[in-house]
């Protein structure tokens, strides 16, 4: 064999292994694509068909929602206006649907931190009181629940708070550096 035959056949054998090596990737890039593909299709297609947990709420949990909204609205506005109490309520659903506090309606009212070793709670009268206490206050509390009813069985809002995550009394100044979206009774409400 001549050396430029035997050089022929190395570089014949070079371009058989590369061409095997790229037929090997090839195979598989399709195979990750393909079950890629795959996965996306049946996660989309089985995404339609699953019930989403929140139907899955029983009598039970709406009740204990409910409780804790209306607390919570008794605690923060019950000498406020209608829309006031509506205000409170409609910012702790704005919480729950926004993903920065816990999903739940009772979780994110009694959610509590700790900054610089000190409690710090999402709302204030949830570090003051037993959360088990009912109200003192029947009247008032029953409009509370009145109000917690129709923000979160009926969708009731009001249009300038859609954003609205946080509120504080007109009588504190937090310095807080954020957007101020409306004052409703003795409140002031931001995104």
């Amino acid at each position: 064999m001549t050396e430029s035959t035997l050089e022929r056949e190395q570089g014949a054998e070079a371009s058989s292994t590369l061409l095997n090596v790229v037929h090997i990737m090839l195979m598989v890039l399709a195979l990750f694509c393909s079950v890629s593909f795959l996965k996306w299709t049946v996660t989309d297609k089985l995404s339609k068909y699953e019930e989403p947990e929140s139907s899955q709420i029983t009598a039970a949990v709406r009740e204990r929602q409910l409780s804790c909204l209306a607390k919570n609205i008794y605690y923060e506005a019950r000498g406020e206006p209608f829309e006031g109490k509506v205000a409170v309520a409609q910012v702790t659903i704005n919480r729950v649907a926004s993903g920065k506090f816990p999903d739940d309606i009772c979780k994110t009212i009694y959610q509590k931190n700790v900054v610089y070793e000190k409690v710090i709670c999402q709302f204030s009268w949830a570090c003051d009181r037993d959360s088990g206490a009912r109200p003192p206050n029947n009247s008032s509390y029953r409009e509370s629940m009145e109000v917690a009813k129709k923000v979160l069985l009926e969708d009731f809002r009001l249009p300038t708070l859609k954003d609205a995550m946080y509120f504080h009394a007109e009588s504190v100044n937090p310095g807080w550096k954020k957007e101020k979206v409306a004052k409703i009774g003795r409140h002031i409400f931001y995104k």
